[in-house]
């Protein structure tokens, strides 16, 4: 029994106290109407035992002497009672359901931002499922789990209190045999845990990859159809649908065995009591309604013992999710703001890269040893074979990863002791796949400053060769433009977002292969647009176009993750047997115009 007692003690101390512990926080808010459907639990598991109660004078009254004065008014009670009791129950229930909605509202907040504060490389090792099941589904599983477990401890506690207290009533001598009973029917659920947690958490991985699959389904619809993938998307699904299948006949196999052996350790129990009270009622130590109110409470004392190994899976499985929850909640992003770090301003005259040097994976180097000093005004174009680091270059200066060694100064101070906003808020970035909003082209827009007035908004439009295109729409700016901007062609995704650059207005400006993606018709309006953001700004352009590679104030070539040459147009070409040179004439030559007509088409465009 000892041993039984600090068993549970443990699991009570450990799991319980810690998890409602780490919840308080998000419980404190709405304690009042949490502890309304606690205390509402004490009647209702308390009503149990008026049940097994009433059986004694009635059994004694009406079943033994055949009293003509029997308790009538027992029947009537009963169902009073038991009206009562399922009243108090709905009550809990809403109560529970409401602070369960509110928790789980609060946790689900703070859990995403959380995830907004986490670096690039942090969703570079994880699928969408796995970040929309860490971040969404667990949250759900931890308020449900808890609370609810919370409502049925309750509830079950002071049943377990009045019913005991009917047993003791009615014998001691039976109770004592129903409580070692019990006793010995809880002593292998300590055991359970260590058993089950590498399953649960192989299974909440495998419904991830669920929710990551209908993601890719959805995301990659195009893909899917235009490669006749959709048996292969079929086969892939099934098998992780057979991998969830497998791991629940782990878990059944782990945990199943609990019930079925409460039911045998019950049943000894019953049976002992069964056969020991026999001996009591003919000896007259109890009349035959204590029998029948000592049985009824009995019964009714273990049959949620019987079933405790399906709720103490739903426990574990809410403590995992809590575990989880508050791991990612109390975890620390690897990029943040140093101690003391200061604020960028946006007048700073000089970006240089000391000794860089980088990697994703470790071991792997990716850039070496990358020197490079770029003055205000300038724009400096990166060109290299496809690989070779420069997209990584420019990924580097808003800190979307942190380098290995080396430094990257602003005005001679490390940008890891600027604050990161006050940096990223000097820096604007036009990708080659620009991600846009579920909204309209306005909201879209506004993003690059929500303060913006509609003059410079109006201004931002035009500067970006949008004015044509929205004039031609019914709403206007106010039109939406779907999930992602899927009802957007290209050219039009890549002017809402270069017009989204044109109201940040930052000092800096990046433009990551932004015409790479486009026809010849839409890059040379997109290229107007840009070369309009270009204006009075410093730049760092990953291009493919040649006349914006020629007009740079510096080209740098990058190859193997190294500079190999650096200079202007002119002075790259004449070098001979160059890296530059070679490139260009493989490359860009080919993007040439073959006339002097298309010669000042090109022009115009630049």
């Amino acid at each position: 029994m000892q041993k039984i007692k600090l068993l549970v003690e443990k699991i009570t101390q450990t799991q319980f106290y810690t998890n409602y512990k780490r919840m308080w926080p998000y419980i404190k808010p709405y304690w009042f109407r949490a502890l309304m459907a606690v205390l509402i639990c004490i009647p209702i598991g308390s009503l149990d035992a008026i049940i097994a109660l009433s059986l004694k004078p009635y059994m004694d009254l009406v079943m033994v002497e055949k009293s003509i004065t029997s308790p009538w008014y027992i029947p009537f009670g009963i169902v009073a009672f038991t009206s009562l009791q399922g009243g108090l129950n709905y009550l809990a229930t809403y109560l529970n359901i409401w602070v369960g909605g509110k928790i789980s509202n609060g946790l689900k907040y703070d859990l995403f931002k959380k995830l907004l504060t986490f670096e690039t490389s942090y969703y570079d090792h994880r699928s969408s499922g796995d970040v929309i099941f860490q971040f969404n589904n667990n949250a759900d599983l931890a308020c449900s789990g808890l609370l609810d477990n919370l409502k049925v401890f309750t509830q079950r506690l002071f049943s377990s209190v009045s019913l005991v207290c009917v047993l003791f009533y009615n014998s001691w001598q039976l109770a004592l045999i129903a409580v070692v009973v019990l006793g010995a029917a809880f002593a292998p659920v300590a055991q359970i845990r260590k058993r089950i947690n590498d399953v649960m958490s192989r299974t909440l991985i495998a419904d991830a990859a669920v929710i990551t699959a209908y993601n890719e389904a959805y995301s990659g619809n195009k893909t899917i159809i235009s490669y006749n993938l959709a048996n292969d998307q079929k086969d892939k699904f099934l098998n992780i649908l057979r991998s969830i299948f497998t791991l629940k006949i782990k878990m059944v196999q782990k945990t199943s065995w609990l019930s079925p052996m409460m039911h045998v350790i019950v049943s000894v129990g019953i049976g002992l009591a069964i056969g020991f009270g026999s001996h009591l009622i003919l000896t007259k130590q109890i009349t035959s309604g204590n029998f029948v109110s000592f049985i009824t409470a009995l019964i009714m004392l273990y049959t949620p013992v019987k079933s405790i190994g399906n709720n103490f899976n739903q426990l574990q499985l809410s403590f995992f999710a809590i575990e989880r929850v508050f791991d990612i909640l109390e975890s620390e992003p690897i990029i943040k703001d140093r101690e003391n770090a200061i604020d960028l301003q946006p007048d700073y005259k000089k970006i240089e890269f000391k000794d860089v040097n980088f990697e994703y994976v470790p071991n792997v180097p990716v850039l070496k040893d990358i020197n490079l000093t770029v003055h205000k005004g300038e724009t400096i174009a990166f060109v290299g074979n496809s690989g070779g680091g420069k997209t990584t270059i420019v990924n580097l200066l808003p800190r979307f990863y942190d380098i290995q060694s080396g430094a990257i100064t602003i005005d001679d101070i490390d940008i890891r002791d600027y604050k990161l906003k006050s940096l990223r808020q000097n820096i604007s970035i036009v990708f080659q796949d620009n991600f846009l909003f579920s909204g309209t082209i306005r909201e879209n827009i506004m993003l690059g400053n929500e303060n913006a007035t509609e003059e410079e908004l109006q201004n931002a439009i035009k500067m970006a060769y949008l004015d044509e295109f929205i004039n031609t729409l019914e709403q206007k700016e106010n039109t939406f433009i779907g999930e992602r901007g899927v009802l957007l062609s290209g050219g039009q995704k890549q002017r809402v977002a270069i017009a989204r650059a044109f109201l940040k207005n930052a000092p800096t400006v990046i433009l990551d292969e932004a015409t790479s993606a486009l026809d010849n018709k839409a890059e040379a309006v997109v290229q107007k647009a840009i070369d309009n953001l270009m204006k009075d700004k410093t730049v760092f352009v990953i291009a493919h176009r040649l006349s914006t590679i020629k007009n740079a104030d510096k080209i740098v070539v990058i190859n193997e993750g190294r500079i190999v040459e650096t200079g202007t147009h002119e002075e790259l070409i004449n070098i001979p047997n160059g890296s530059y040179k070679a490139l260009y004439e493989m490359q860009f030559r080919a993007k040439e115009p073959v006339n002097t007509q298309e010669t000042a088409k090109e022009e115009a465009v630049v």
